[in-house]
């Protein structure tokens, strides 16, 4: 698996040229997109990037990759990120790392997003992964309420619990927040779910990315399939 998850980030390397403004993704597929780009950055590639956790930027900055923030640059060229779950729309499930607010931040500031992936992560409906929500600490049980009650006129319903870190405590994202994880089973639209969950006033984020993947870069046991976004007819 992890071979296979370093052959998508390979595939997805091709894409960068002299020059670009990058967005490092979290997660274990991107770590590897992180060490290959060090590689061509030693080798004489001219590139810079903006990390989406903590975590990416200390993989950056080991493996000699200049960094820079969305506060010094206007923009990003492309992003190149993992997920949880891809369907064929290219929506996402992500933030199985807990990274989701800043991966959705800059994936929203690129040109264009590269999903790169094993081939088990292509679902043909999104919802079998847990959906995270990142919410604020104050007011959780009147959020969960009303995360339910957006579950309920979405059409989709399931456990929710808050995530807890390795040590046992609740786990706390980068910005400060903790994670709702929802085991829903599938998602029947992902975008009204999405809005519905982000007209939520604790809701900081959550973990469906739509319309923000241009392309995804799946490997298998056949090899590496290259799946684009289907524009909507008139575009």
């Amino acid at each position: 698996m992890d071979q296979l998850k370093r052959q998508a980030a390979a595939r997805a390397l091709e894409e960068v040229r002299d020059g670009m403004q990058l967005g490092l993704g979290t997660g274990s597929t991107a770590k590897h997109f992180v060490e290959l780009l060090g590689e061509r950055v030693a080798a004489g590639l001219k590139v810079i990037g903006v990390p989406t956790s903590e975590a990416t930027r200390a993989d950056a900055e080991r493996c000699g990759v200049p960094l820079t923030t969305l506060d010094e640059i206007d923009h990003l060229d492309i992003t190149v990120d993992g997920a949880d779950e891809i369907d064929p729309a290219l929506n996402l499930i992500k933030g199985g790392g807990g990274a989701l607010l800043r991966e959705k931040i800059v994936a929203a500031a690129s040109d264009r997003m590269i999903v790169i992936a094993d081939d088990g992560k292509w679902v043909p409906t999104l919802g079998k992964f847990p959906l995270p929500v990142e919410v604020i600490p104050f007011g959780l049980g009147a959020t969960r309420r009303a995360i339910e009650k957006a579950f309920a006129e979405c059409g989709v319903s399931g456990q929710m619990a808050v995530r807890k870190a390795k040590d046992g405590h609740v786990f706390v994202t980068d910005g400060g927040h903790w994670i709702v994880d929802a085991q829903l089973g599938r998602i029947v639209d992902p975008p009204g779910l999405a809005k519905a969950l982000s007209a939520i006033p604790g809701v900081v984020e959550h973990g469906l990315f739509i319309g923000l993947a241009s392309s995804a870069v799946l490997a298998g046991g056949e090899g590496i399939r290259v799946i684009e976004r289907r524009k909507p007819e008139g575009d």
